[in-house]
């Protein structure tokens, strides 16, 4: 696996892909409020990781909802996962405008992982019974995936790691 993991940060084709993106974002953002709010200042740490709970708890748990003869709590949850997308991929993009080289190769595979994912559980969601359990299956596997290269950017490649200090206001 960590083989699989580390294959993604020697991804060169994704570098002019990747810093366009990290440019073109870190344009957008800016330096000011927007950046000190979602990339999480206030909080004292990215806010992204928090979010990211939310989707994959809620993708999982309706897993555990459909085994359990409950289609329309699964079905709910489902659609609370893909509402809480959205705020978790701002957050997500906010953190990638600051990543090095060889994180944002790893980002854009996780992105890709996780947009993979959020159609599957879109698709899931406005399927039939047995064709949603066929995408939410395939959805798991990639947010499994996204969620695997995420903590490889996290904790291998310390992406995020003490680089909201720096965007503490200064009292």
């Amino acid at each position: 696996m960590k083989r699989i993991l580390e294959a993604a940060e020697s991804l060169r084709a994704l570098d002019p892909t990747s810093t366009a993106l990290a440019r073109g974002l870190r344009k957008v953002i800016g330096r000011g409020t927007a950046d000190r709010l979602l990339r999480g200042a206030w909080l004292g740490h990215p806010v992204h990781p928090l979010l990211v709970t939310l989707p994959i708890g809620a993708w999982i748990s309706s897993v555990v909802l459909d085994l359990t003869g409950q289609p329309e709590a699964a079905r709910r949850l489902v659609t609370i996962g893909l509402a809480a997308t959205p705020p978790t991929v701002l957050t997500g993009l906010a953190e990638f405008s600051g990543l090095d080289r060889k994180q944002r190769r790893v980002g854009m595979v996780h992105a890709a992982a996780n947009t993979l994912a959020a159609g599957c559980f879109l698709a899931a969601n406005r399927s039939g019974r047995g064709a949603a359990r066929a995408w939410t299956a395939a959805g798991l596997l990639a947010v499994s995936a996204g969620g695997a290269l995420g903590g490889h950017l996290s904790y291998a490649q310390g992406a995020g790691v003490h680089r909201w200090s720096a965007l503490e206001p200064r009292g």
